[in-house]
Order: structure tokens, then C-alpha cells, then sequence
């Protein structure tokens, strides 16, 4: 088992479009923190070509124990035909942070009707 440093754990994600079987490009994810009933949004980024960000969510000094939350905005990515409310709009995923020194990795798959997500890794 490889170890870790102080300081090096770090939060990535990363979106597969499963209807179309390739990386969801540009699609917009916030991070927020969550504290009781607060939520402080650190960051807005978008997915590359890859369906990465181009750099860790958190990492270094940003990586801190605690409750998190990823708003994947699938609503505009998927694309919006009309005004009519869409199936998947935002997708939140909640999750916790325990170890600061590990990487956490929250996979997004996406399809204008359904989504999973796992720990990956």
C-alpha cells in the first residue's frame, strides 16, 4: 500500500456521457463545503475534453476533513430543448472527507436520464 504525506491527498472527478460513450466536455461542476445547513461554495470549474479538471478540486491547503458537495450542472450539458424543466438538471453528490492526506475520486455517469457514481480511485 503506497503512503501518503502530509499534504498530498487531493479531490478529482471525472464525467463519462454514457449515452454517447466518450468524456462529457464543458459540463460545469461547483464544489461547495458543507457546515450544518451552510454551504460555502469554494470553487465553479468545467470538465476538458477528458471529462477532468484540468486541476485537483482540493488539494494542499484546500484539502481539509469534512462535508462536501459537487453540483454537476447535467441540465446544460445535456441541452435544454425547450423551457419545459428537464429530467436531470443538477446533480448534487454529498459526500464526506475523512482522511486529508488521501485522494478521494468522485466518477460522474451521465446520460439525460440516469447518473451513477462510486469512490473511484
Amino acid at each position: 500500500m503506497q503512503s501518503h504525506s502530509q499534504g498530498a491527498g487531493r479531490l478529482t472527478t471525472h464525467v463519462l456521457d454514457t449515452a454517447l460513450g466518450k468524456p462529457a466536455q464543458g459540463l460545469r461542476i461547483d464544489l461547495y463545503r458543507i457546515e450544518g445547513d451552510t454551504h460555502h461554495h469554494l470553487q465553479t470549474t468545467q470538465t476538458n475534453a477528458d471529462g477532468r479538471c484540468d486541476a485537483p478540486l482540493l488539494s494542499g491547503d484546500t484539502m481539509k476533513a469534512g462535508t462536501y458537495e459537487l453540483r454537476f450542472h447535467a441540465g446544460d450539458y445535456l441541452g435544454r430543448a425547450s423551457d419545459e424543466p428537464m429530467f436531470l438538471d443538477i446533480i448534487p453528490i454529498r459526500f464526506g472527507l475523512a482522511d486529508e492526506s488521501s485522494h478521494y475520486h468522485v466518477p460522474l455517469l451521465v446520460s439525460p436520464y440516469s447518473y451513477s457514481t462510486y469512490r473511484g480511485s
